[in-house]
């Protein structure tokens, strides 16, 4: 297989697909994946799987995300345009994802939020993600930064610890009745809530990340009870990524997320990591271990483990209900350190 063909044929289809071809395409981009990146397909014979018999997407292996953090995942050879960085704990190692095109990126974002919430420029949007911008390398601050430039609103920007300036820009934004997303991390989202609490009735308030150890660890029925308290709301937001994807699933309430086309959530055995479940025939949710595909990853991995567990909906949709007990997967207690 000639890789630059192949890769420019699969990246036009990637981003632009149906349900009714996702299967096809999941199929080509793990043949694609197989042979052109070096760890997956050590994996994959280290699992001694046959591609050949690999018919639909729930009998692809999915790499263990902790190769992020030791391995370069590369499909094909690129110099990178960027270097995401996951934040971690302290002496934690970081998971690196390469991007060689970041146009990929940019297109799976923008059309993903323009899916979910409309036309970006009818918004302001603002950016309260301290923690995430005291590092380099986040793929969150990148994604919001660029809603940023493109929201047209003079108010739009980050907020680190300025709350003072954002409660003034909340109030001025609600008396204009201007539409407004507030997407934050969640420690920083409690500490400006419980300072400045007010009512909200144009703003979107869309938490993610986590304490970031800045906080006692609360369960996402506590978090978000708390912010609704504080802001007067039914429900809040979600957003769903991570370093080692590209693409984003989006909750607008009650924890339930919906991704766009390209990504799909599934879900494995807990105590066969090796074992995806993908029967609805005699249940309308499955519990498991949250495997992603995610077809803006062309140019790293589509097929992902993730320490995640969850619960995925037969129409698509998925609850995260936490990280897995001792998660590290190792797959097979493989080579591969």
């Amino acid at each position: 297989m000639e890789y630059e063909k192949k890769y420019q044929e699969l990246k036009n289809r990637i981003l632009n697909i149906t349900n009714d071809d996702f299967e096809a395409v999941a199929i080509e981009l793990f043949q694609f994946q197989y042979e052109f990146n070096s760890t997956y397909k050590e994996y994959c014979n280290a699992l001694k799987i046959d591609t050949n018999y690999i018919t639909s997407s729930s009998e692809i292996p999915f790499l263990p995300i902790q190769f992020f953090k030791n391995r370069t995942i590369k499909t094909g050879t690129f110099e990178e345009a960027a270097v995401f960085e996951s934040s971690g704990t302290t002496g934690s190692i970081s998971s690196k994802h390469f991007v060689k095109d970041l146009s990929i990126y940019e297109s799976s974002f923008l059309q993903s939020f323009t899916e979910f919430y409309g036309n970006i420029s009818e918004y302001c949007i603002i950016g309260l993600l301290p923690s995430y911008l005291e590092r380099k390398g986040s793929s969150l601050v990148y994604m919001v930064d660029k809603l940023i430039s493109l929201s047209d609103h003079d108010n739009s920007g980050f907020y680190l610890y300025d709350f003072e300036a954002l409660k003034n820009i909340l109030e001025l934004n609600e008396a204009n009745q201007q539409k407004t997303l507030l997407i934050g991390v969640s420690y920083a989202l409690l500490d400006f809530s419980e300072k400045f609490p007010m009512q909200l009735n144009h703003t979107i308030v869309m938490e993610t990340g986590g304490m970031k150890g800045r906080r006692e660890e609360l369960s996402k029925q506590e978090l978000h009870k708390q912010l609704k308290h504080h802001f007067g709301f039914n429900e809040i937001h979600s957003e769903y990524g991570m370093t080692e994807l590209l693409s984003q699933a989006y909750s607008k309430g009650n924890g339930i997320f919906n991704s766009p086309p390209w990504l799909k959530i599934m879900v494995r055995e807990l105590d066969n990591p090796l074992e995806t479940v993908n029967d609805f025939d005699s249940s309308p949710s499955l519990f498991g271990g949250i495997n992603v595909i995610d077809f803006a990853n062309i140019n790293s991995c589509c097929f992902i483990a993730t320490e995640d567990a969850g619960i995925v909906y037969a129409d698509g949709s998925f609850e995260i209900s936490g990280r897995i007990e001792n998660s590290d997967i190792r797959g097979c207690g493989l080579m591969i350190v």
